[in-house]
């Protein structure tokens, strides 16, 4: 980033992002922990449990793990941002998704949380891009 008073705003924007994972790890954690076997078949969780048992691996709904080949880099500020943009909407959709299968108020609540601070960061960015 060739501009220093952008730099903390990216740094402080991919620690909270980082925060983000640790959060829906500890849900998925909290969820999981405790379910017996037969609870783990019935969920369609088998795969999952088979390869990693409760342990937090970040992966898509899908089942796509999470790899830094999903982040796009050009170099070049306006794109860069853009899909900085792109990236955290979304993220406000898979929220959203969530919030629409889920009724359990100690999911929803992190997740609306998590889901307005997208919100914000889309607006940072948002400002960023128009500043440049």
């Amino acid at each position: 980033m060739p501009f220093p008073e952008l730099k903390g705003l990216l740094t402080d924007i991919g620690v909270e992002e980082l925060g983000h994972l640790e959060m829906i790890g500890a849900i998925v954690y909290q969820l999981t922990r405790n379910l017996t076997p037969d609870e783990i078949k019935r969920s369609g969780f088998d795969t999952y449990f088979v390869d990693h048992t409760t342990g937090v691996y970040p992966t898509a709904a899908s089942g796509f793990p999470w790899t830094a080949a999903s982040m796009q880099s050009k170099g070049d500020l306006i794109t860069d941002l853009s899909e900085d943009m792109a990236a955290e909407q979304k993220a406000r959709t898979t929220y959203d998704n969530i919030l629409r299968l889920v009724d359990d108020p100690d999911v929803r609540e992190p997740i609306k949380f998590l889901r307005e601070r997208e919100i914000v960061h889309f607006q940072r960015f948002g400002e960023t891009l128009q500043s440049r």
